[in-house]
This record gives structure tokens, C-alpha cells and sequence, in this order.
């Protein structure tokens, strides 16, 4: 297993500039943002797909540091009710595809996207809860009138160029956010869909890794090394729902946090052990977000914790046979 970074967090360095400072810090692995929510700062789809220059130059830098592209992002919402915002994300992640198929990389990362409630909506409807009866209404519009038939579309288009793993992050505000629903839509659209697993948005919702890797298990595609911290204190008055903003720190139910302050290292080993269990043998993504830490400072524990974690890349020897 490799421990890798998602490199959005440097989108104010240049690509060299980034991949210089992660090989400093033993890094293995880079995630690579293509727009939407992560920006293009590292890799711009039409730059690199329609300059031979650039894109020789991209990937002389990557071999140069020996740093292999783990997936390339592009998180966003395809499938938004304004039909230049979904025209615009959906242009964003075929883009993506197109330049994972020139890279020689089979996969991609995004979000599932959620629909309004109906044609004729504006905002998105992220819906929580099973009654009044209009809930199950959107729900069916949403999930059987645009995104299965969205996501079958795209996974045909992601398998003519060679991409056969698009991995969704499992993430509040969208229609895949647990493992219900990743199942649901894995079920639905094929096995070209999986996860890319994120812990610190399943943490707050109560769910345990543990139990989230095992009933995966094999369409784990990518996995974000990042984690929550619960405040009990604030989740004793208020619940774990909460549209506060994450600048809000003493505030907030929950807080995202470097790997190892949300949850000690017995947590984070049983996740790794887990991930082997099933047969995940790829990277851990670090993903900042620490709201009280620097990057850097966030950054150096994070891979610190990690590489006390990551087992021998070696396979398990049974001395007992």
C-alpha cells in the first residue's frame, strides 16, 4: 500500500514545485485535480490534451519524480439542475476521461452529483429522510429520471477510452453518500462504479470504517486518508447536522482533521488491516483539510501516522504451515 496525497493542497505551487516538497516527505503516490470543486492547477484536461508540449512536459515531471498519478479528480455534479452547471461538470469529467485514456491510467475520481427535485428545479435536493411522501417522489425522479440514466451514459463513454473504474466519494449533499447508496447505483449502472472512501465524511454520520470496508470490499477504487473529530459536547446539544461553517471550529458537531487527531492510530491500523483484508492493496490519499493545523504541519503528521500504519508492501507469509 502507498501513502499518496490529493495535490489540491498545493494548488498555489507549481506541478515541479509540489512533487519536489511531497518526495521530500516520502510521499509515493499523487491524486491530480482536472477542475471542478478541486481546480485544474496541476493538470488542465484541454491544456494537456491539445499541447504536446505541455503534456511531455507533464509527464517528464511525473517520471522524473517518480511519482505515480494514483486517479485523476474532477469532483463535481454532472447532474446539477442548471443545465450549464451540469453541462460545464459533465464536460469537466469526460475531459477527465479522455486524459486518463492518454496517461494510460483506467481511473478517475468524482462525485456521484444530486438532481433538484424535479425539470424544473434550480438548486440541488439532497434528501434525508423517507417521509412526507414527496421525499420518495424526488427520490425516484432523481435517482431512476437522471442519475442512473446519467451514469450509464458515462460509463459506456469512460469504457470506449479505457477508464473502467470511476470511483465516487461518498459525500453528504450528494445521491451517493453511504453505503446503501454506492451499492444502489454499483447495482444499477455496473462494476465500473465503485468508491473512493473517504472516512471523515462517514465518521460523523455514525458509521463504522470497519464495517464500511468489509461490506465494500471490492469496489474500493481509491481511498482519502483523511479523518473527523466528534465533539461531544456540541452533539450532545445540537446533533451532528449542521450548516456551520468549518471555520467554525469550537462550534461545529464535528471537524475534519490530519489523520491521527480525530481518531488514534489503533483506528487508523484497523482500517489499513481491513483494506488488505479485502484485498485493497493500493494508496492512502491524504487529504487536508485540518482547520487547526498549517498544511505542512498538518501534512507531516499525517504521513508520519500513516507510515506507521502501512503494513510490509511484502504478502503475508503463514510461518505456521
Amino acid at each position: 500500500m502507498k501513502i499518496g496525497i490529493f495535490t489540491t493542497l498545493y494548488s498555489d505551487y507549481s506541478l515541479e514545485e509540489s512533487l519536489k516538497l511531497f518526495k521530500s516527505y516520502g510521499i509515493q503516490m499523487v491524486e491530480i485535480g482536472c477542475g471542478g470543486f478541486p481546480g485544474n492547477a496541476h493538470a488542465d484536461p484541454e491544456k494537456l490534451l491539445n499541447d504536446k508540449k505541455a503534456f511531455d512536459e507533464f509527464t517528464g515531471l511525473i517520471k522524473e519524480y517518480d511519482m505515480p498519478i494514483s486517479a485523476l479528480s474532477c469532483h463535481s455534479n454532472p447532474v446539477h439542475p442548471d443545465k450549464k452547471t451540469a453541462e460545464k461538470a459533465d464536460k469537466t469529467i469526460k475531459n477527465t476521461i479522455l486524459l486518463a485514456e492518454k496517461l494510460g491510467l483506467h481511473q478517475i475520481n468524482t462525485f456521484s452529483g444530486c438532481p433538484g427535485d424535479c425539470e424544473t428545479s434550480k438548486y440541488p435536493n439532497w434528501v434525508t429522510c423517507p417521509w412526507p411522501d414527496d421525499f420518495q417522489k424526488i427520490l425516484d425522479y432523481q435517482w431512476n429520471d437522471v442519475l442512473i440514466p446519467y451514469w450509464k451514459k458515462t460509463v459506456e463513454f469512460a469504457k470506449e477510452h479505457g477508464v473502467d473504474k470511476i470511483a465516487f466519494e461518498l459525500h453528504p449533499g450528494f445521491c451517493v453518500y453511504n453505503t446503501d447508496t454506492m451499492l444502489k447505483i454499483r447495482e444499477a449502472v455496473g462494476p465500473e462504479l465503485g468508491a473512493n472512501l473517504d472516512p471523515s465524511h462517514l465518521i460523523w454520520q455514525g458509521m463504522d470504517i470497519v464495517a464500511v470496508i468489509r461490506a465494500l470490499s471490492d469496489c474500493i477504487f481509491h481511498f482519502h486518508a483523511k479523518d473527523t473529530k466528534l465533539d461531544k459536547f456540541n452533539i450532545a446539544r445540537t446533533g451532528v447536522l449542521s450548516t456551520k461553517p468549518y471555520t467554525d471550529v469550537l462550534s461545529r458537531p464535528w471537524v475534519f482533521r490530519s489523520v491521527g487527531y480525530g481518531n488514534d492510530e489503533s483506528f487508523w491500523k484497523d482500517i489499513v488491516s481491513n483494506l488488505r483484508l479485502v484485498g485493497y492493496d493500493y494508496v492512502l490519499s491524504i487529504e487536508h483539510e485540518d482547520g487547526l493545523t498549517s498544511r505542512e504541519e498538518g501534512l507531516s503528521k499525517a504521513v508520519d501516522m500513516l507510515k506507521r500504519c502501512v503494513m510490509d508492501e511484502q504478502p503475508p507469509e503463514p510461518w505456521w504451515i
